[in-house]
């Protein structure tokens, strides 16, 4: 469970928000980028192989996507044309 702050405790934030607001954002904002920094040391980045491995496969999947919805549009297409002519 929470605990409840006394009204001294709650007080004394609200006295201490406004100026140390800007303050405290700022040494937020510095955490935040050398925790980032942190981070992206702990990424495991593809050689160029992986990725033009992986580039190659993504082409050759759209292209097959393509001609397939290519193909049924077309023999829908026909068959509308059909039924309505």
């Amino acid at each position: 469970m929470a605990k409840k702050k006394g009204k001294k405790a709650a007080e004394k934030q609200a006295v201490q928000s406004p100026a140390a607001g800007l303050k405290g954002k700022i040494k937020e904002f510095i955490e935040f980028f050398e925790e980032s920094k942190v981070e992206i040391k702990k990424v495991v980045w593809p050689t160029r192989k992986e990725t033009v491995t992986t580039c190659i496969a993504v082409l050759v999947v759209s292209v097959v996507i393509a001609l397939y919805l290519g193909v049924v549009d077309l023999a829908l297409s026909k068959i509308v044309e059909a039924i309505l002519s």
